[in-house]
């Protein structure tokens, strides 16, 4: 059973006439696990597909944009990077559903969430490969051609950095609903600690373990990367920051474990993969601390602006209802690595 409303009654007509099935062959249900645009799948006897649409309610910014996210996944294929599911359809008449969606091919694999899925042995080693394939898959999607994939139109490298961290302080001041000192803290830290130099590349925003399809469990190849609603040109190191933020340790809060199981035995740690990745990219590593709290940062802003959608009736989810929580650790920890200028 669906969670969020998908209107079928257009739907199925839409999809009879776009993808050449019949309207009593799908089968559609949403997809768990995901806290900012929905994803459903369509399951026909013949083949899958996958839906994307926005969330319900309130419109947050360009990051729900599916048809800039479709172009992405063009643009991505076209560059050469093959880790992506391959996009089939966009529709741009709100009509259909009641917003913009986009339709791509299922890639099957094993992708792990906050815990590891009951009867999969997945030991050390299966993880300290994970790591490293992972971030493999960050740096060569840093390093990809642009101008002719016409990946360099999806942003604008020059001044990223300060829009990011202008813009991330406004996003949270807009969605505030608690006083979190620690949050605010960061924010005014961010601003006043901006590096002088950025560099330009293109880049995920989201980038962790959740968001990889593995080949299997006794595999950790990575084939496919999903979820680009915030990919752009700008500064890898800023998506290497907001990855850091995701990449948690064991002594880390439990809260702050909930989105990846980086934490397991076999893992880099997070100084690990900084030394991991600077010794396969020509940038340099040595103010990661300022990309670690903007990642740290981010994340809270992220899950405050869900807990606001939630809070004012727009998303029913019940996992919303903690995010609050998500948001405070993330100011906590942020002002403590500053503090102690340790990642």
């Amino acid at each position: 059973m669906n969670k969020e409303p998908l209107g079928l009654e257009n739907l199925f007509p839409y999809l009879e006439a776009h993808l050449d099935i019949q309207a009593m062959d799908p089968v559609i249900t949403q997809f768990k696990g995901g806290y900012s645009n929905l994803t459903f799948l369509i399951h026909t006897p013949e083949k899958d597909w996958v839906l994307r649409r926005p969330p319900l309610g309130l419109r947050i910014a360009k990051g729900h944009d599916m048809v800039r996210e479709y172009r992405i996944l063009e643009a991505l294929q076209k560059a050469g990077y093959n880790k992506v599911p391959k996009p089939v359809l966009c529709c741009e008449d709100e009509s259909v559903i009641g917003a913009p969606f986009f339709i791509m091919e299922k890639v099957d694999g094993l992708i792990l969430r906050n815990k590891i899925p009951t009867g999969l042995d997945l030991g050390p080693g299966f993880f300290h490969q994970l790591s490293i394939n992972t971030l493999d898959g960050l740096l060569e999607l840093h390093q990809l051609e642009m101008e002719q994939s016409g990946l360099a139109k999806m942003g604008k490298p020059e001044g990223y950095v300060e829009r990011q961290v202008i813009g991330w302080s406004e996003r949270y001041l807009h969605a505030k609903s608690h006083e979190l000192t620690e949050m605010e803290r960061t924010s005014r830290w961010l601003l006043e600690n901006m590096p002088k130099f950025e560099f330009s590349g293109f880049i995920h925003n989201d980038y962790k373990y959740d968001n990889l399809v593995l080949e299997s469990p006794k595999n950790p190849n990575i084939k496919a990367v999903l979820d680009w609603e915030m990919a752009t040109v700008g500064d890898p190191l800023m998506d290497l920051g907001t990855s850091l933020a995701y990449w948690a340790e064991p002594g880390d809060p439990d809260i702050l474990k909930m989105f990846n199981l980086t934490h397991v035995p076999g893992n880099f740690t997070r100084q690990e993969a900084i030394q991991y990745y600077a010794s396969k990219s020509p940038l340099p590593s040595d103010n990661m601390l300022f990309y670690y709290a903007f990642g740290l940062f981010k994340v809270g802003v992220i899950a405050q602006q869900i807990f606001k959608r939630y809070s004012l009736g727009f998303a029913k989810d019940e996992r919303f209802a903690g995010l609050i929580h998500v948001v405070e650790a993330c100011g906590k920890k942020a002002m403590k690595s500053i503090e102690t200028e340790k990642i």
